[in-house]
């Protein structure tokens, strides 16, 4: 035993414990870092393992008191944020295995298919505050380390050390950690369990699957990748307080410019329904797309906004207001029949020709919208009508017999009174639109004015409308006999006992 000194052991003096605490901690990790001046304020640089970033970071929301830096946890666009990180893993072990000379193996290229290819992978880096350190990390409470340098004696960087209480505490990024922690979470039950998850971290389309071989050959690789040599970068701030913490996520997130969604749209290459786009509407049937639309109809060239281009096909492949989470498994089956109803759109009468706006309703996105609304109804959604094949041919022959010119009566119903729609052929239109019954809802789909027919802003009310009418038009059953004749019950008679007969009303 060691002898004592006052309450302590003899080597554990308080005097040599304050020197402990000077020198380091316990559990100390190094890091390389460069150290930089952002606007004056010292932070760290540093690259650390995928696999490691989660276990020595919090996010400010998780402290169980005090003001908070952070916004609350976006679930869905963390774990969109993890597919991306999964795809960035397999590229990398993809390149890996090519620059180290081993066999190519095909299981690389249909996973990244499937989950969504593209050239290149990267992240932004994490933003993080060290807390319990003083401001810039200089003083007694700071964080150990040392100089690293060359052999001509130039600074190549510095080595510091963080212990367990130096906790990385993310100001702007906690939905690319909890993404993270996803994307791990998935290659461990699937190394584990040789099974694609069926619940918690489904990030791959094939829910419950077995793995086979090439498979997990590619799933391990990625593994290696995320423990050993693929890395997030981090700038990390050092004794900032939470006032200046929520500052910093206010100028990290408010600052900046948003991107123009046409031009964001223009750059991506791993949506599928964008390359469905660039290949088979822009390269096959020869769309004109632009990124900027002209606000003035007279000065309307004929192009179709690439935006709203990408908004018609979200709802004709996905019902969906846009394509995030849009994936080859689920787009490549639909193509035929979403370019089926492309090939009718482009023989519409004006459409694509200079102040098309001025001729035709067919250039306005909302009716666009409209006939992929239909698209969808007719091919892909779970109450589509049983013989919804037959319904969804005879739309396409009767697609060029619809009258889409201003003039037309029928893009004017709800400002007619019920004597101009009997004159105009409209009568049966009623029983095609919402049954207003009872009900408050917004029926000003547009103006018509100058001879022009210009359809409202908000196309999430009217565009459904506008499918309806088109639905009378062609000779479709509406969408409520459709659902109906499509149902799970469909067919189906309940017959009630005599016994229970007072029951039925």
């Amino acid at each position: 035993m060691y002898p004592k000194d006052g309450d302590m052991p003899t080597p554990l003096t308080p005097e040599s414990l304050d020197s402990l605490i000077d020198a380091g901690d316990v559990n100390e990790t190094p890091f390389n870092v460069f150290i930089g001046h952002n606007l004056g304020h010292r932070v760290f640089s540093m690259a650390v393992p995928f696999r490691k970033f989660y276990e020595i970071s919090d996010v400010a929301n998780d402290r169980e008191s005090g003001p908070v830096a952070q916004r609350p946890l976006d679930s869905n666009h963390a774990k969109k944020l993890a597919v991306y990180m999964v795809k960035g893993l397999v590229s990398a072990a993809k390149m890996r295995r090519a620059i180290q000379g081993k066999e190519s193996l095909p299981e690389f290229d249909e996973i990244l298919r499937l989950l969504g290819d593209q050239p290149y992978f990267s992240l932004q880096p994490l933003v993080c505050n060290i807390r319990n350190v003083s401001p810039g990390a200089t003083g007694p409470n700071g964080i150990r380390g040392f100089r690293l340098e060359t052999k001509s004696g130039e600074t190549a960087g510095f080595k510091v050390f963080l212990s367990e209480r130096h906790i990385l505490w993310v100001v702007d990024g906690q939905h690319r950690r909890h993404g993270a922690d996803m994307a791990l979470s998935f290659l461990e039950t699937v190394r584990q369990t040789g099974r694609y998850p069926g619940k918690g971290a489904v990030l791959f389309i094939d829910k419950g699957r077995q793995v086979t071989e090439g498979e997990m050959v590619v799933w391990n690789e990625a593994w290696e990748a995320a423990r050993s040599y693929a890395t997030l970068t981090v700038e990390v701030h050092l004794g900032l307080t939470v006032e200046q913490e929520r500052q910093l996520f206010h100028d990290l997130n408010r600052l900046g410019k948003k991107v123009d969604p046409s031009l964001a749209l223009q750059f991506d290459s791993s949506n599928p329904i964008t390359h469905f786009i660039k290949r088979s509407l822009v390269g096959d049937l020869g769309i004109h797309v632009s990124d900027a639309e002209a606000k003035d109809w007279s000065e309307d060239t004929g192009a179709l906004v690439l935006k709203d281009v990408v908004a018609v096909n979200a709802i004709a492949f996905l019902n969906k207001g846009n394509i995030a989470g849009a994936t080859p498994a689920v787009v490549e089956p639909r193509e035929p029949a979403i370019l089926d109803l492309w090939s009718r759109i482009v023989e519409i009468p004006d459409l694509g020709s200079e102040r098309a706006k001025e001729k035709t309703v067919a250039a306005q996105p909302v009716v666009l919208k409209a006939l992929a609304k239909i698209a969808y109804d007719l091919n892909f959604s779970n109450r589509k009508p049983v013989d919804a094949d037959a319904l969804w041919t005879r739309f396409l022959e009767a697609l060029p017999e619809v009258d889409f010119s201003h003039q037309n009566p029928m893009w004017r119903y709800y400002t007619m009174t019920d004597e101009e729609r009997e004159e105009a052929g409209l009568a049966g239109l009623a029983e095609f639109l919402p049954d207003d019954t009872g009900i408050i809802a917004n029926r000003d789909i547009g103006g018509f004015q100058g001879g022009l027919m210009r359809f409202g802003a908000k196309h999430n009310d009217i565009f459904p409308i506008l499918s309806d009418m088109i639905r009378w038009k062609a000779g479709l059953p509406t969408r409520r006999d459709g659902q109906r004749a499509g149902g799970p019950l469909a067919g189906f008679v309940l017959e009630i006992p005599e016994s229970m007969a007072h029951f039925k009303n």
